[in-house]
């Protein structure tokens, strides 16, 4: 009997992952390979622009994603350990180069293959249940990208509730913003701090021991907050909690 081919992946790391959490990343890699992925990482990714795209610099966006469009137009599947950048990736392109003629249908290509984290595993892999165990209480925040742009909003409570001694408790008013939002926390910090107030008070409401979610942009907001106000939650990439290093 002939095996089926084996599926591939290219890892798109991100900027906060690939200079601040690179821990994340290596979570993902683990895990896919665990689930017989093959997984690859083009040494020549940038920043995909979605914060120059965001902030109507969209001159600059191209340049930067005419260099991913090229080091990725060979993979097989992109994943991206962040639904922001996934986001941009997937929706955010084909707008971006609309009337170019060449690089339109690549941006179109593009966004075909490409997957925020958690959605490849349920939507591609079929994977709810990736071997992991944990013992403690767990929450969720759903990034506002992840869950707006790409509708992904079961597939990481799927994959929480498929692992093995996790108590999953549902977040308080989980779809209201963090306060993040890139350059918003930036242009309107006192906005984004009454935000991320209201958003540390749900947390605490739950009684987890671990906060976690799909994008590190997300978690590093909130979890810099949680240790400001010394509230004993430990914020954990999905990925992490899936191979135990959370």
């Amino acid at each position: 009997m002939s095996q089926s081919p084996q599926i591939k992946a290219s890892l798109f790391a991100t900027c906060l992952v690939d200079q601040l959490f690179p821990e994340v990343g290596e979570s993902v890699v683990r895990v896919l390979r665990r689930q017989g992925v093959e997984v690859d990482f083009p040494p020549d990714q940038t920043c995909c622009g979605q914060p120059l795209f965001n902030s109507g610099f969209r001159k600059d966006a191209i340049h930067l994603g005419r260099r991913v469009l090229k080091s990725f137009a060979h993979s097989q599947y992109v994943v991206v350990p962040s639904g922001s950048c996934a986001a941009m990736m997937k929706v955010f392109y084909p707008e971006l180069f609309d009337d170019d003629p060449e690089l339109g249908p690549q941006a179109k290509a593009l966004s075909d293959k490409v997957y925020e984290f958690s959605q490849f595993l349920v939507k591609v892999l079929d994977v709810t249940d990736v071997g992991a165990s944990y013992q403690g209480k767990v929450t969720y925040h759903p990034a506002c990208h992840l869950l707006r742009e790409l509708g992904v909003s079961k597939e990481p409570e799927a994959l929480l509730r498929g692992v093995t001694g996790l108590d999953y408790v549902e977040l308080p008013e989980g779809a209201t913003c963090c306060g993040f939002g890139g350059t918003f926390s930036v242009k309107y910090p006192g906005i984004s701090e009454g935000m991320l107030n209201d958003k540390l008070d749900n947390v605490v409401k739950t009684g987890a021991q671990v906060l976690t979610a799909c994008d590190s942009s997300c978690l590093m907001h909130i979890g810099g907050a949680l240790t400001r106000r010394g509230i004993d939650v430990k914020a954990v990439h999905l990925a992490q909690l899936l191979t135990g290093e959370g």
